[in-house]
């Protein structure tokens, strides 16, 4: 007998720019349009393919929540939206 319902089977895949996923893609066009902007482009090149390798190493394995943290304690608070640490009874509501 067949299945009723469809269980997709990666549903928690990340979205993708032809191969690449959205951060790896970005990651590679910003150094490669500085390249074309500054008449650059094997430099650009070059480094659209640096940031790409560091990119997917950095995000390899579990190291992708170190980048998150990174993140969290070494940027601006403005950078990503939190003015100050929240208050502990909101911190157990937020994970």
């Amino acid at each position: 007998m067949a299945d009723r319902y469809i269980v997709p089977r990666r549903l928690d895949d990340p979205e993708l720019i032809g191969f690449w996923t959205v951060d790896e893609f970005a990651g590679m066009l910003i150094p490669f349009a500085w390249g074309i902007l500054t008449q650059h482009i094997i430099i650009g090149t070059g480094l659209s393919v640096i940031a790409w390798f560091g990119l997917r190493k950095a995000k390899s394995g579990n190291k992708g929540a170190r980048l998150v943290h990174a993140a969290y304690w070494y940027l601006p608070g403005s950078f990503l939206g939190l003015k100050a640490t929240p208050p502990s009874h909101c911190r157990l509501l937020a994970g």
